[in-house]
């Protein structure tokens, strides 16, 4: 496994709160049962299962950047959706389709995008007119109070020095700018806002576990065994401190838009 790719198995085990996120968007989207749908991020393909049950005569394409997680996510779809779901890798921002699908459907994926305005370009192409995106994301204040400890933790001389040229590989966008930067792209009927959603773990074990999988990944990637445990153990001691203790300060985008023009008939 590369350093920028995820550990899919293990994600696949751990990423509940992301799979109620999901849910709650999904929930969201008004469906007629026959649509073309882009899951971009699709990682494990949980959601992209929950997606294709509300599509019983409509399909599927799960994107992602990972291997490992288009891995898994085959792995676990193929079995029952064969023929009306298929596995791309491609990069959010430069998406391989133009007018293809009617609805693309996003969680937790494009606070890993640096460059929002490409991204929003790149969707906006993949859509049919009239078709629409929605989408949840990190954004805000997102996990403002741990990466802040991870960044002063980072500066120590036993960390520093595996961490030389280091750069956020995320990018947390508030609700304002991103209507803008949809707008621009060429949406219409935007809405973006953001809401709280802390998670809250029950043992430093299983905190660590999320932030090591997850979180701070990015981190983990550049540092060798004992010191990955020490960073990790250092955040754990640190939010002990917390009340309530080993609660990650979560903020999710909401984002939604349409591509204008009448939507395509569908076969």
């Amino acid at each position: 496994m590369s350093s920028s790719d995820w550990d899919a198995s293990t994600y696949d085990l751990l990423s509940t709160p992301q799979q109620e996120w999901g849910v709650a968007v999904l929930d969201r989207l008004a469906l007629a049962g026959d649509e073309t749908a882009l899951d971009a991020g699709c990682g494990t393909g949980r959601l992209t299962e929950a997606l294709l049950e509300r599509l019983p005569r409509g399909r599927a394409v799960a994107i992602d950047r990972s291997p490992n997680m288009l891995q898994v996510a085959a792995a676990n779809l193929r079995p029952r959706f064969a023929g009306r779901v298929a596995f791309v890798r491609a990069d959010a921002a430069a998406l391989p389709f133009r007018d293809a699908a009617d609805v693309i459907f996003s969680t937790a994926t494009f606070h890993w995008v640096q460059d929002h305005a490409r991204l929003f370009a790149s969707l906006h192409a993949a859509l049919k007119p009239g078709g629409r995106l929605i989408a949840q994301c990190g954004g805000g204040p997102n996990l403002k109070r741990l990466l802040a400890r991870a960044s002063s933790l980072a500066a120590a001389d036993r960390f520093a020095r595996h961490l030389t040229g280091w750069i956020d590989p995320w990018f947390f966008a508030d609700a304002e700018t991103t209507a803008r930067r949809l707008e621009a792209a060429g949406f219409v009927e935007v809405e973006t806002w953001t809401h709280p959603s802390p998670v809250r773990f029950d043992t430093a074990a299983e905190y660590r576990d999320f932030l090591a999988c997850v979180c701070v990944r990015a981190y983990c990637a550049r540092l060798p065994g004992p010191d990955r445990d020490g960073f990790l153990d250092g955040l754990a001691d640190l939010s002990a401190g917390d009340d309530p203790p080993f609660t990650l300060d979560y903020w999710r985008l909401n984002l939604a838009g349409r591509k204008p023009g009448e939507e395509v008939t569908r076969k």
